[in-house]
């Protein structure tokens, strides 16, 4: 399984981004797919992700401003982040079982 994320970038406060998630390889039903990030100095953290059974799930913080998508047939998953805070900084990850994308970074200034 290989995952590539793009679309990160540098935007101010109140802005928005598109994050995308192209994977290859074999993809495993018993296992999500999402987002996670982090943080200079903090743990890596669940952003927003899919459960084996469709479920959406996100970080409370970002519940209202991001939203989770996937097209299966594009084998791509994304990431629309809106109303974005300093606090969002981060490197944001793609994430399939035990799968890791190399990361793209956020950076969001006051």
């Amino acid at each position: 399984v290989r995952l590539v994320e793009s679309g990160g970038g540098s935007v101010q406060a109140g802005g928005s981004l598109k994050l995308s998630c192209v994977s290859s390889g074999y993809t495993f039903k018993k296992c999500g797919m999402g987002w996670y990030r982090q943080a200079p100095g903090k743990e890596r953290e669940l952003v927003s992700v899919f459960t084996p059974d469709d479920t959406t799930i996100y970080l409370d913080s970002v519940k209202g401003r991001f939203t989770i998508s996937r097209d299966n047939d594009k084998r791509t998953l994304e990431l629309v982040m809106n109303s974005l805070k300093t606090e969002d900084t981060a490197v944001y990850y793609c994430s399939h079982c035990t799968y890791w994308g190399q990361g793209t970074q956020v950076t969001v200034s006051s």
